[in-house]
């Protein structure tokens, strides 16, 4: 007798609306580009940035139920490793970070990982002891070391103090510079897509389904005899090593790194952006961060009070659709 022919497997909707996303996104510098918009691709390059760091916070929020109100200190640690690698190597000087002594050097490809361990490093360091807290205190004690480097960084007058760093030059990668818009935005595009595989497959696994039993209940996972303090720990770092290479390509984006990108206002943006687009989900963050940076585009271009009709469009947003835009449009298109 004929084995039964196994049933082919189900393709998901949000599975082939977020290819879709991919694909748009993919072939934005060629249409920007026939469309004489091409102006609009550091705009895009800097929702990707922007979007990386809310989806790497929302390994810590959305699926470790930790409110950090400390991401900003990641994102600007980030930017300023890469400022300053950019500027000693511009004035031909190394960078002397007690204990250590490096060169300064252009190259992405050692760039970004500097700025990941340096993100990492202090988000061991921060994690370590924010997280023997939880609740209110856990958000003040993140908050708390998030202002501690924001004034670190205004205490050194080498890299401008408040009136922040411009860099000298662009990025190499591979030894070739990147001077204009469209290698910049492949390069930050890749980077992004990397993040959202690796972590796609990282909370599949069994690490995930610990990091999210941490979140809904504690005791049983401790009574299993999980490490809930390491499991979260890891994640903590994770989640600041990637937070600080999205502010190593705002600042090629931007081209200059000023003290606002360590501001808690922009810990606040990052969660906004992870509530906006949906917690727990990874596409949802990298969508609110889109949304949210639009509307700011958008809105500042017809008022200088912007903020007064953004805040009223938020609330609205997080009242009408509780699971974030991604988790509206999940649900409209498997109902579909």
């Amino acid at each position: 007798m004929a084995e039964a022919a196994a049933p082919a497997p189900r393709v998901r909707p949000d599975g082939i609306l977020a290819l879709g996303g991919v694909c748009l996104l993919a072939v934005a510098p060629p249409v920007l580009e026939a469309l004489q918009a091409d102006y609009l691709l550091p705009t895009l390059t800097r929702m990707l940035a922007y979007g990386l760091a809310a989806a790497a916070l929302d390994l810590v929020l959305g699926y470790g139920g930790l409110v950090s109100f400390g991401h900003s200190a990641f994102l600007g640690t980030g930017a300023y490793v890469a400022a300053a690698l950019l500027h000693h190597a511009n004035r031909g000087t190394p960078v002397v970070a007690w204990p250590f002594v490096v060169s300064g050097t252009s190259e992405a490809l050692i760039i970004l990982p500097a700025a990941a361990a340096v993100a990492g490093i202090l988000a061991i360091l921060i994690g370590a002891i924010s997280l023997r807290t939880r609740g209110v205190h856990f958000i003040m004690i993140t908050l708390a070391f998030a202002q501690m480097v924001y004034f670190l960084v205004l205490a050194v007058p080498e890299y401008g103090g408040t009136d922040g760093l411009m860099l000298p030059g662009p990025w190499r990668v591979g030894g070739f510079p990147v001077q204009s818009d469209a290698p910049r935005y492949w390069f930050a595009f890749v980077l992004v897509l990397l993040f959202m595989l690796v972590a796609q497959r990282a909370i599949q696994a069994r690490y995930g389904l610990a990091l999210r039993g941490a979140r809904q209940n504690e005791r049983r996972l401790l009574a299993l005899g999980y490490p809930v303090f390491a499991i979260r720990l890891l994640a903590f770092t994770l989640s600041g090593a990637c937070t600080g290479v999205a502010g190593a390509l705002l600042a090629d984006v931007a081209m200059f790194v000023s003290p606002d990108l360590l501001s808690w206002q922009r810990s606040g943006e990052l969660i906004i952006m992870v509530v906006l687009g949906g917690q727990g989900t990874l596409i949802g963050p990298l969508i609110g961060a889109f949304v949210l940076l639009a509307l700011e585009e958008e809105l500042s271009a017809v008022t200088e009070h912007w903020m007064l009709v953004l805040g009223p469009i938020l609330l609205l947003c997080v009242l009408l659709f509780r699971r974030g835009i991604w988790g509206m449009v999940s649900r409209a298109a498997y109902s579909g």
